[in-house]
């Protein structure tokens, strides 16, 4: 699974994302989603998210198949 289909991402699963900053080196930022951004069914560059820790970046490797179990 990637990134750029909405339907394979929840809130809870473990992603790794590239911040707008990181998008000309592709250096990856591992975190939590919180919250699903983009509006649309699939997005070419990754669905865009925001972590837990407040960082916004598009999705590029889903590391987790299925929600955290919330604390």
């Amino acid at each position: 699974m990637d990134g750029k289909t909405r339907k394979n991402l929840k809130p809870g699963m473990q992603v790794f994302i590239v911040l707008k900053k990181d998008q000309r080196s592709g250096t990856l930022t591992k975190g939590v989603i919180k919250q699903l951004l983009t509006k649309s069914p699939n997005h070419p560059h990754g669905i865009k998210v925001r972590l837990e820790d407040g960082q916004v970046g598009r999705v590029k490797e889903i590391l987790t198949h299925k929600p955290a179990p919330q604390h």
